[in-house]
């Protein structure tokens, strides 16, 4: 593992209830500093690759089965997701979970919990920098908030807890496209602002390369294909497959024609 590397999964196998594999031999690395898209289709296997990370796995009775994860040079795989969020891994699950009963404020406070007591005033600042729309709604409660709100808060609140690695499952998730292309915005300007370290998962391919330095391709269970964002908004498979840009005039059966081009170009 480089010093520039800030996570280095090494061809990982995760099985669920020891019967389920999901993952099969994946390997991918985040150097520090960068944003790193991990795109597919929905169940690529892109969110298990995100617990396996987070350490969510253990509650869903997944584990690592095959390989290693490191995060600053040490070893993480199955360890409790409180071990590894004590470490600085923060995910933001898929679907807004928030603490609809607490208001806004209320719920940036709770990303505290990993270093209670220490002050937190100067971390709401910030956060109600990057997102005026939760400073002037502030108290209200979170379950009266829009899905655009609640995507700003478990962001912000995710903030609140200093992430050293911030990990982020399908942000985009349900929002108009004028608040994607905002949420996604704020997140280039965190990893630019503050140097935070950033891997999103997610399936709208365009958005995601278009922020990330660098990204990976999974599809069931492996990654298929790598390489800097612009190299992979320019190949012609991911064009095709994920960016909707097929030749005019040409229609194609994803299903048809994906699994033999991938299997012979990329597998």
């Amino acid at each position: 593992m480089s010093d520039n590397t800030k996570l280095l999964i090494n061809n990982i196998s995760v099985v669920y209830s020891d019967v389920i594999q999901v993952l099969k031999g994946v390997s991918l690395s985040i150097p520090k500093g960068q944003i790193v898209s991990l795109v597919g289709s929905n169940g690529a296997g892109k969110t298990t690759t995100l617990k396996a990370i987070s350490g969510l796995l253990k509650p869903e009775n997944g584990k690592v089965t095959e390989g290693s994860i490191e995060f600053n040079g040490h070893k993480i795989q199955n360890l409790s997701p409180e071990e590894i969020t004590r470490k600085g891994v923060i995910q933001v699950l898929e679907g807004r979970q928030e603490f609809k009963y607490l208001t806004i404020e209320e719920n940036l406070r709770v990303g505290t919990a990993t270093r209670w007591g220490k002050p937190y005033h100067k971390d709401l600042e910030m956060v109600y920098g990057l997102f005026p729309a939760l400073a002037r709604r502030k108290k209200t409660l979170a379950g009266f908030c829009s899905g655009g709100e609640l995507q700003m808060l478990v962001i912000g609140r995710a903030l609140m807890a200093h992430p050293d690695l911030l990990l982020l499952d399908e942000p985009s998730l349900g929002l108009a496209p004028l608040l994607v292309r905002e949420i996604f915005r704020i997140i280039k300007l965190i990893n630019r602002e503050r140097n935070t370290t950033i891997l999103v998962v997610e399936q709208n391919t365009n958005m995601a390369l278009a922020i990330a330095h660098y990204g990976y391709v999974m599809e069931n269970g492996k990654i298929v294909l790598e390489g800097e964002a612009q190299y992979l908004k320019e190949n012609p498979d991911v064009k095709e497959f994920y960016l909707g840009s097929a030749k005019a005039g040409s229609t194609k059966s994803y299903h048809d024609l994906k699994s033999y081009r991938r299997r012979k170009r990329w597998l």
